[in-house]
């Protein structure tokens, strides 16, 4: 009887530790994100994605650093795990342009998940893939 409740008792404090591990992940974007976009296998850029969640609402920014482009619209409708992002930014000529990423996020459930879809940089449309580093 001893052992049984042995038994029990390493299979309540395992599954504990499982679901505490995995709430660690936190809200399904929240990470750093690195992959590239673009028109044709040959002409790619590589775009890291810098993603917060305050509670509320989600944040970020396009390629964190110097030359960043911050995040003015965010949003992820969580019944087909559909995102879009928009930022804008300025070109040397002071014009703006306007990036826009529509994805689908896949793997939630993994930590490296990734998201898949397409990326317009003002005229210019390509496919698009980041995974969470």
């Amino acid at each position: 009887m001893r052992v049984a409740l042995y038994r029990v008792a390493g299979l309540m404090v395992a599954l504990a530790l499982a679901v505490s591990a995995s709430a660690q992940f936190g809200h399904p974007l929240k990470g750093t994100w690195s992959g590239d976009w673009g028109t044709s296998h040959e002409t790619r850029t590589h775009v890291v994605l810098e993603l917060n969640w305050d509670g509320k609402t989600i944040t970020g920014r396009i390629n964190p650093g110097p030359t960043e482009v911050p995040l003015r619209t965010a949003m992820l409708d969580p019944s087909g795990w559909t995102v879009h992002l928009e930022a804008e930014r300025k070109d040397p000529s002071g014009s703006a342009i306007r990036n826009a990423i529509t994805c689908t996020l896949e793997h939630i459930g993994a930590y490296q998940r990734f998201t898949t879809g397409t990326w317009s940089q003002g005229a210019v449309k390509g496919d698009f893939k980041v995974v969470r580093n």
